[in-house]
């Protein structure tokens, strides 16, 4: 078990250093697929793309919010959408 959590996160460091996107909870999601429960692990190829979709989706979601907050004309984003 020790040696498939080693390598999980080695490879996952591996392949985000030659594809340029170094991003260290990508190596722990790569842990955590491996030490987790059987649901876990029976989501398959799902369960990475399940935690990004959903975080890129809130902080955008975050960032619309906060930016058309202001009274700056500048500063709503994004600006081809209004």
């Amino acid at each position: 078990m020790e040696l498939l959590c080693a390598l999980s996160i080695s490879l996952a460091i591996v392949i985000m250093h030659y594809s340029c996107t170094l991003h260290p909870p990508g190596g722990a999601t790569a842990l955590i697929y491996v030490i987790g429960s059987e649901k876990i692990q029976a989501l398959g190829w799902l369960y990475p793309f399940t935690p990004i979709a959903i975080g890129a989706l809130l902080m955008l979601l975050v960032a619309l919010f906060i930016n058309n907050l202001s009274q700056n004309e500048k500063r709503y984003y994004p600006t081809y959408w209004i």
